[in-house]
């Protein structure tokens, strides 16, 4: 294929908290960059990865879940969200066909009436249901809203993954590519690697801790040995959320971090020390320096 047939372009993928933006984003890259939780909205940025082939390379925007938002920190993911739809040449409407059609579905078909990109429906779950009852459910979607393509996945398995890209790149226009091939995120380790730490307290702790935490690298070196050395600050709202992080002499954070530094040598290919501490920022969510400080800007 000569090089002027080399297609690039952005891709959003949107739709409600916890359909499966991430896993998806992770099977197509093939390598953990956007964290996985059983628990909502748990994409706070833009997560951009970045797949590579022979034709193409799409360079992928995982937004936050599209929400009516209950704080400054919600606000912030909501509008994320919404300005993403205007910056990218395609858009992954990821629904979970096991939920079916929601209030939040209808919301966000709203939104995409005021935009003019092309918007994949992508069904998703299909392991977990029956062939013949995917029908009524594409049925629904497609009275609501003319999709350029329909395509049942499943992002865990892996399940017609590789048709999704095929369509995908159809809808871009002829471009550079825009990172080299072996680069699969934008992102700073830094930021990846707090996000990996995020994740196993999301998978760790009540529910009311979930949503009142931050993580920031505070330093990352490399010494001589080869060894990384990272440092972590865990933030959260209220001295009762500390202790339950910390957990019974510490054993909660020790976990955490064992778990964390598992992902996060996967990630680097390297030895890696991983020392984390708890502080309390008072109804952080709600302060807009902090929530700059945090990394949640919206350029």
């Amino acid at each position: 294929m000569s090089k002027k047939e080399f297609k690039s372009g952005f891709v959003a993928i949107i739709g409600r908290p916890n359909v499966g933006k991430s896993t998806l984003m992770n099977q197509i890259i093939g390598q953990k960059i956007a964290i996985m939780s059983d628990k909502p909205q748990t994409t706070r940025n833009k997560i951009h990865g970045v797949y590579t082939s022979e034709n193409g390379q799409i360079v992928f925007l995982d937004t936050p879940g599209i929400h009516k938002p209950t704080s400054k920190l919600g606000d912030y993911m909501s509008k994320v969200a919404h300005g993403t739809l205007g910056e990218v040449d395609a858009i992954l409407f990821l629904v979970d066909v096991v939920e079916g059609l929601g209030g939040g579905d209808r919301y966000i078909i709203e939104q995409l009436g005021r935009v003019d990109t092309p918007v994949i429906l992508v069904l998703n779950k299909i392991d977990r249901v029956a062939p013949e009852d995917l029908l009524p459910v594409i049925v629904q979607y497609k009275d609501l809203y003319n999709f350029a393509e329909i395509v049942p996945i499943s992002a865990l398995q892996g399940n017609n993954v590789t048709t999704l890209l095929e369509q995908i790149v159809r809808y871009l226009p002829e471009g550079p590519q825009y990172y080299p091939a072996d680069q699969i995120t934008d992102h700073p380790e830094q930021f990846v690697c707090a996000e990996l730490v995020r994740e196993k307290i999301l998978h760790m702790t009540r529910e009311e801790v979930p949503h009142s935490i931050a993580v920031q690298i505070e330093d990352m070196r490399v010494e001589e040995s080869g060894l990384v050395r990272i440092s972590a600050v865990i933030f959260v709202e209220r001295d009762s959320q500390k202790g339950i992080i910390i957990g019974k002499q510490g054993s909660l954070l020790k976990e955490i971090g064992k778990q964390a530094r598992k992902d996060i040598e996967a990630l680097l290919g390297s030895k890696t020390f991983l020392e984390l501490w708890v502080k309390v920022k008072k109804d952080w969510r709600n302060q807009e320096r902090v929530l700059r400080d945090l990394g949640f800007r919206q350029d």
